[in-house]
């Protein structure tokens, strides 16, 4: 092979490298909040909404704060820089991104899942084909 191929090929698989391990340091994949607060790297929790805590937006520090329980029963403080995402109150799960700090949790995006109005099967029982 040529020199200059050669060469081509190394900063190909150089930059590549480089890639992939700044990518899995800022995905630390799926984690409750004491496996996040450990590992102290960005991660994605999942969890629900805790209705009976006190939830709120401030304006002039554009933060939305609310409390939420993981998969494992923990319950953390949880802030976002946005406003409350739509939807929030029929949540069934949230998917938050971001990291532990402190006490707290700070969420860099929030995904909610809510209940499909497909999937119930009273409305596929009342369209059903002959």
């Amino acid at each position: 092979m040529k020199k200059k191929t050669i060469i081509g090929l190394l900063l190909l698989v150089g930059f590549t490298s480089v890639l992939f391990m700044n990518f899995g340091r800022q995905v630390g994949g799926y984690m409750n909040f004491a496996e996040a607060a450990e590992a102290g790297a960005r991660a994605h929790v999942v969890g629900a909404w805790v209705k009976d805590q006190p939830a709120r937006y401030d304006p002039a520090r554009n933060l939305f704060s609310f409390y939420m329980r993981d998969e494992l029963g923990n319950v953390r403080l949880v802030h976002y820089a946005n406003p409350k995402p739509a939807n929030f109150e029929d949540a069934e799960r949230l998917v938050i991104d971001g990291y532990a700090r402190d006490d707290a949790f700070v969420a860099e995006h929030i995904l909610v899942k809510c209940p499909s109005k497909y999937n119930d099967t009273r409305d596929l029982q009342k369209t059903s084909m002959p």
